[in-house]
């Protein structure tokens, strides 16, 4: 901030936009304490995505179908919830709403330590404390709109994914962290016991456990370090965004991007067994493939890409890298396709080179069309599009799931193809052509 003389105390005049009353040093210390939250929400939204292939080795016995529906709940609940939060950071202000969303994860991380620590624990049970983890996902919308309040336009690329972006890598630390995790008795805790497989004990109720402290840790940063700005609107002024045209636009390209990189990411460990591995034909292979293997590398490869591409879409536009996300990603769907009906488990590689294409692309797109947001739409509206666009897209868990859970895998990867065809034909002609109505 430039002298920093005009910019009041209360922060009653904040205007990010106006150097004299921004303060840098406020923006970028929001972002990273809300950063730190959103990671271990992500963290928590995809617990069941780890769990899920370890509950029939503790003594449960779950169906194929069953799993896949354990592991689309959260996607379910997270679009449910994304559209309540979505609405707060206008009413309850920053301070308070990443305190009590960071408190709000600790229900679905002790419900999971205990829940699989008995293998009789209803599946009814089970289910909810999956829709519980949809937490994790639903406060996205609350926190990447209160974090776009504190930077200038010109910024807004690369703060919201550098946010976004570092957020996302929960979803990988929680598939690399949960397997490690189970092979120990975490200090403090010696009276939980492991669980008992044919691979020796494990103790997989560590996998929420391990999240506890640090999100306590995240309430007491974001309640003592983070303040409000004023920007303030009840319920019914927030729902003039619907009125507008791009709102149904943008949110349906970001379904493309994130809807699919969520999906796919969540379903993926159970995917490469369902079709290469522990549950397929090959499953008596010497050497054959463990989704648990690859299932941190789709949230890892995205997230990494979605940081990268925000400063350069802050150089070139996002509209135009979303039209390379999309055409990337049409490709990517159908190339991998063509692998899903395997005669030979080499194909496995094809499989794995095309998927991990697809969520490259989706980074990009995840990036592009963040920045596209607070470009088109004055700084209110704003937030309150990139809250509805990722509530909708968050319902990508739970519409992957349930369509492997009862689709012809290959159909399924043929009409995402088409859907995303048409999104980035879209984005094209509204964002990205030469004179588009909306560039962005």
């Amino acid at each position: 901030m430039a002298a920093g003389a005009e910019l009041k105390a209360d922060l009653s005049n904040w205007d990010p936009n106006n150097p004299q009353t921004w303060d840098s040093k406020r923006a970028w210390m929001t972002l990273w304490v809300t950063t730190y939250s959103m990671i271990l929400a992500f963290c928590t939204w995809y617990i069941v995505s780890t769990v899920a292939p370890h509950l029939n080795k503790v003594g449960f016995n779950l169906t194929q179908q069953q799993l896949y529906w354990l592991t689309s709940m959260p996607g379910l609940a997270a679009g449910v919830f994304r559209l309540i939060w979505m609405f707060l950071p206008p009413v309850v202000g920053t301070r308070k709403l990443i305190t009590f969303s960071s408190l709000l994860m600790l229900i679905p991380m002790l419900g999971w330590t205990f829940a699989v620590r008995d293998a009789s624990t209803p599946y009814s049970v089970l289910l909810l404390l999956s829709l519980a983890c949809g937490i994790g996902g639903g406060i996205f919308s609350g926190y990447m709109p209160s974090t776009g309040y504190f930077f200038p336009k010109s910024m807004s690329g690369t703060a919201l994914g550098t946010q976004a972006g570092i957020g996302n890598f929960g979803m990988s630390i929680i598939q690399i962290l949960g397997p490690w995790v189970m092979g120990f008795g975490l200090f403090g805790t010696a009276a939980l016991t492991p669980q008992h497989t044919t691979e020796g004990p494990v103790f997989l109720h560590n996998i929420g456990l391990v999240l506890v402290p640090w999100v306590m840790l995240a309430a007491v940063l974001a309640w003592f370090l983070l303040r409000d700005v004023p920007i303030k609107a009840n319920f019914r002024q927030q729902i003039d965004i619907f009125g507008n045209r791009n709102t149904w636009f943008l949110m349906l390209i970001y379904l493309m991007t994130f809807g699919a990189f969520s999906g796919f990411a969540a379903q993926f460990a159970l995917l490469i067994n369902n079709t290469y591995g522990i549950s397929s034909q090959f499953a008596d292979e010497p050497n054959v493939v463990r989704g648990a293997t690859y299932a941190f590398l789709p949230p890892l490869i995205a997230s990494a890409v979605r940081v990268i591409w925000g400063p350069l879409c802050d150089k070139f536009g996002g509209a135009i890298w979303t039209f390379v996300s999309g055409v990337g990603m049409t490709i990517s769907i159908f190339a991998a396709a063509s692998f899903l009906n395997p005669t030979e488990m080499g194909d496995y590689k094809g499989f794995l080179a095309a998927m991990f294409a697809m969520f490259f692309f989706a980074g990009i797109g995840n990036a592009g069309t963040f920045k596209q947001m607070p470009m088109i739409m004055p700084p209110r509206q704003a937030g309150g599009v990139i809250g509805f666009t990722a509530a909708m897209a968050a319902f990508g868990p739970f519409i992957v799931g349930v369509a492997l859970a009862n689709l012809d895998d290959r159909a399924f990867f043929v009409g995402c193809g088409v859907f995303f065809v048409f999104c980035t034909t879209l984005t094209w002609i509204m964002y990205a052509r030469p004179k588009a109505p909306y560039p962005g």
